[in-house]
Formats: C-alpha cells, sequence, structure tokens
C-alpha cells in the first residue's frame, strides 16, 4: 500500500510540473482604448467620404480609426483597413474592450472594413451605407456574419 501511495503522488507531482501556467486576464479597460472610444463618439453624425481623413472633408472607415488614434491615443495607425489589420496584436472576440479595432470583410475581401469597439457588442464606424459616422451592434445579422477578427494596438 506504500508503495501504490508514494506512486500516486509522484504521478500527481510529475502532472502539476507539466503544465503550462494560466495566462493573467485582459484587464478590462485601457485607459488609451477609453479615450479612443470617447473620442469616437465625438464623431458620431461625421459625413463619409471614400478616402476621407478629417472630419471636415469626411471620413471613411480607415481614415476615421487613423484619425481618432493619432489624436486621442497618439498613436499612428495609417494605409487601407487591410494595412492597419496586419498590425497590432490579435485579440479574441470574448476579450474585446474600448479602444480595440474590429474588422469585416463587407467587399468579399478581407478586412475590407473596419470600427472602434465601444463595449456592450457596440463599435463605432464609418459605413458608405447612409453615408455617417454611427453606431452598430456587432450581434447584427449584417456584420456578424462578415466579422473577422479583433486587433489591440495599446498593450
Amino acid at each position: 500500500m506504500p508503495l501504490k501511495f508514494l506512486v500516486v503522488c509522484l504521478v500527481l507531482l510529475l502532472t502539476a510540473c507539466g503544465t503550462t501556467p494560466l495566462q493573467p486576464a485582459r484587464p478590462v479597460t485601457s485607459e488609451q482604448g477609453n479615450e479612443v472610444a470617447i473620442y469616437a463618439m465625438g464623431l458620431i453624425g461625421t459625413g463619409y467620404r471614400f478616402g476621407g481623413k478629417n472630419p471636415e472633408a469626411g471620413l471613411d472607415c480607415s481614415g476615421m480609426v487613423s484619425y481618432i488614434y493619432r489624436n486621442a491615443a497618439g498613436v499612428n495607425v495609417s494605409g487601407s483597413a487591410a494595412d492597419i489589420a496586419r498590425r497590432g496584436k490579435e485579440i479574441p472576440r470574448s476579450g474585446m474592450r474600448p479602444g480595440d479595432l474590429i474588422f469585416f470583410n463587407t467587399m468579399n475581401r478581407p478586412f475590407s472594413h473596419v470600427g472602434i469597439y465601444i463595449g456592450d457588442a457596440r463599435f463605432i464606424h464609418a459605413p458608405s451605407t447612409n453615408g455617417q459616422v454611427r453606431i452598430d451592434r456587432l450581434d447584427n445579422r449584417y456584420y456578424a456574419q462578415r466579422y473577422e477578427m479583433t486587433r489591440n494596438y495599446f498593450d
């Protein structure tokens, strides 16, 4: 009996040594992410313009993201939505937090649209449809079917 007990203890000890430690949970919010989300809300209603990079002339999705990140957080993200999607850290959908960028396939082309997650399954973006910056929900059927990934640019 003592030998069996010793073997069981040894197996348990070795099993415990072989497990990988859990990754720390991602904080619920980030200061820069909150600044980005708040700044983005101030642009709701801004007109859409393909290639637009400032609110006075109008914004497209990537121009909106570049403008907001630069002015709210001092972070330079530029290029098309697909260019922006190549940078940053990929975040699981369950770990999204305000300020993260979310990417969609809206033109039968990967990463053809980008928006800013603001929390509670909502995001701000500059879609060409209806021509202005607005809030939509990720669980909206159109966006839910076209969601591709989330990326973080602060951590």
